[in-house]
C-alpha cells in the first residue's frame, strides 16, 4: 500500500516539469521579492525620492526584473510583461495599506518604518505579489512565494484569497487566511485569526468551491478569533472580540464577543 502511494505521487511530481524547476530556484526567487520590494520603495530604503523618481527606477529596473522572472519561469514569458505592467497597481495598493497601518498604530513612527520593519506589512506585501502571479495562472511560483512570507512572518495568506484596499494586519504571527477567503476594503486582523475552511472527510470534493469566509468592509477582528465556512459572511462594519469562534454570518453593524452578538 505504502510502494503504491510513493509511486502514485512520484508520476504526479513528474507531470509538473515548472515544480521541478522552482525548487531548483528558490533561491533565485527570494531575491527577486527582496530586489522587488526595494525597487517599489526606494524612496524609503533610499532617502528623498520622489514618485516620479520611484516610477522611473521601475522602468530602470524592468530588463532585470524580467530576466529574474525568465529564468525562474522560462515558459511564461507573457505572464512576465502581464506581472510587470500589473506593478504601479500592486504599488499602489501597498500604499494604501501602508496608510492604514500607520493610521491605525500609534506605535509607528513612519511609513520607512513600516516598510522595512512591520511583519504584517511583509505579509501583505507577499501576499500581492502572489496574488498577481496567481491570476496569471502561475500558482506554483504564488504558492512558492507565500511559503516565503509565512516562514518569515508567521502570516499564512494563500495567494487565492482576495483581499480590497487598505489592509492591515496588526502583530500577525498566527494568522491564516485560506484560498477562497473575501476580504473587503479596510479590514484589519490582529495576531492568531483564522479564516478557514469547515472540515470534511473528502477534502477535495470542495476544490474549486466556496470554502471560505467573506469579511465585507470595515472590519474588525481581534486575537484568536476563527471564522469557518464559506457560506458565511461578516457584515460591514462588524467587530469581533478575541477567542470568539464563528460558523453562521454575521449582520452590518454588530459587535461580537463570548460568541454573543451586541448591536453596536
Amino acid at each position: 500500500m505504502i510502494n503504491e502511494v510513493a509511486q502514485k505521487l512520484y508520476k504526479e511530481q513528474t507531470k509538473d516539469t515548472n515544480a521541478v524547476h522552482d525548487r531548483i530556484c528558490r533561491e533565485a526567487l527570494i531575491k527577486f521579492i527582496k530586489d522587488l520590494r526595494f525597487a517599489m520603495f526606494c524612496n524609503y530604503f533610499c532617502g528623498d525620492f520622489t514618485e516620479d523618481a520611484v516610477t522611473k527606477y521601475l522602468q530602470d529596473s524592468y530588463l532585470d526584473i524580467k530576466e529574474s522572472l525568465g529564468n525562474l519561469f522560462t515558459k511564461h514569458q507573457k505572464g512576465v510583461d502581464e506581472f510587470y505592467n500589473s506593478l504601479t497597481y500592486i504599488r499602489d495598493l501597498l500604499m494604501l495599506d501602508i496608510e492604514a497601518m500607520y493610521l491605525g498604530d500609534p506605535a509607528a513612527n513612519s511609513y520607512d518604518e513600516i516598510v522595512s520593519t512591520y511583519p504584517g506589512f511583509t505579509a501583505i506585501y507577499c501576499y500581492r505579489i502572489a496574488h498577481r502571479f496567481y491570476e496569471l495562472g502561475m500558482k506554483h511560483l504564488a504558492r512558492l512565494i507565500s511559503e516565503y512570507a509565512h516562514s518569515r512572518t508567521g502570516v499564512d495568506i494563500n495567494a487565492g484569497a482576495t483581499i480590497g484596499k487598505s489592509f492591515f494586519i496588526d502583530h500577525g504571527t498566527g494568522i491564516v487566511i485560506g484560498e477562497t477567503s473575501v476580504i473587503g476594503d479596510n479590514c484589519k486582523l490582529y495576531q492568531g485569526v483564522t479564516l478557514g475552511a469547515l472540515s470534511l472527510k473528502d477534502g477535495r470534493k470542495l476544490k474549486d468551491k466556496k470554502r471560505h469566509p467573506t469579511l465585507l468592509n470595515n472590519v474588525v477582528i481581534y486575537s484568536g478569533a476563527s471564522i469557518f465556512g464559506g457560506d458565511t459572511v461578516i457584515g460591514n462594519n462588524v467587530i469581533i472580540g478575541s477567542n470568539v469562534e464563528i460558523k453562521e454570518s454575521i449582520p452590518d453593524n454588530t459587535i461580537v464577543r463570548g460568541n454573543k452578538c451586541i448591536d453596536k
